[in-house]
């Protein structure tokens, strides 16, 4: 088992293969499930957007997008259980997985259309074919610009989003998407684990333009993978001041919501998403 200079341990292994089954298949073990309780926050973001802004179909960002699972979740009407079920302890082919999922997305409409920015081709590649994305961008933006073609892809966006890749993912990242939409800013909505300070990624937008909230509840995101992970964990939280009691000390990490829009927004962002519901499935 291999870990990161965070102390978390290493899964890049599982965002690089040609379909989703390693993806599910080691999560479902850790209880990952951060986009489930995500979504009611997202398409209630996206709502709001629309009415907002009045655009019937808002474009959705969703950066280190992986194999598509937020945008699964949003335009299937589906659910993370959903998903490990069907990718998990199948023997299907790639090709008849794709032809299913296919056949999933064109029996539903979509609130958005979705653009995925990943590192992982594979990742990117296999949503893409799935119907999941709209538009794929792979790139890693922390080292280097992105290109005409992924500049104009991003001067679509309406909305921003992420659950979980910010922390390896900075400010840097997000001003160079934002930044390729000169008319208006983009609304974002970042979930981000409580060991990352988001103060700094904060600071930047506000050199923009924009104003962050935190939505005043912590969201669970997966389980420790072993006790060394989560002492490793807890000593980081513990250097950048963070207090671990009766969260992470509990046995998961858990993450926080931060939504930026542009400063003069008019109306108040609210939230009506049941807990009880968000909660069981973390359970």
């Amino acid at each position: 088992m291999r870990f990161d200079q965070t102390g978390k341990i290493s899964l890049d292994g599982i965002y690089t293969q040609p379909d989703p089954r390693a993806y599910f298949t080691t999560l479902r073990e850790l209880g990952y499930c951060i986009p489930q309780l995500a979504k009611p926050y997202f398409q209630q973001i996206i709502g709001q957007y629309r009415q907002s802004r009045q655009v019937a179909v808002p474009t959705v960002v969703d950066v280190g997008c992986s194999y598509g699972i937020n945008a699964a979740l949003l335009r299937c009407d589906t659910t993370m259980d959903d998903l490990y079920d069907r990718y998990t302890d199948t023997e299907r082919t790639r090709q008849e997985l794709l032809e299913r999922d296919r056949e999933l997305v064109r029996s539903h409409g979509s609130p958005a259309r979705f653009v995925g920015l990943d590192v992982s081709r594979p990742a990117l590649a296999y949503a893409s074919a799935a119907g999941f994305l709209d538009e794929v961008v792979q790139a890693d933006l922390e080292a280097r610009e992105p290109t005409a073609r992924q500049r104009a892809l991003f001067a679509d966006a309406d909305i921003v989003i992420s659950t979980g890749c910010l922390g390896y993912v900075t400010g840097r990242t997000l001003v160079r998407v934002v930044g390729s939409r000169r008319d208006r800013r983009p609304w974002m909505a970042h979930f981000v684990l409580r060991m990352f300070p988001f103060e700094p990624i904060a600071d930047r937008l506000a050199a923009l333009g924009y104003e962050t909230m935190r939505v005043d509840r912590t969201f669970r995101q997966r389980r420790f993978a072993s006790d060394r992970e989560q002492r490793q964990v807890l000593e980081t939280m513990s250097a950048a001041g963070v207090d671990p009691e009766g969260l992470e000390t509990d046995g998961w990490l858990h993450a926080q919501l931060y939504v930026s829009r542009p400063v003069g927004t008019p109306g108040p962002l609210t939230f009506d998403v049941d807990d009880s519901m968000t909660q069981k499935a973390a359970r």
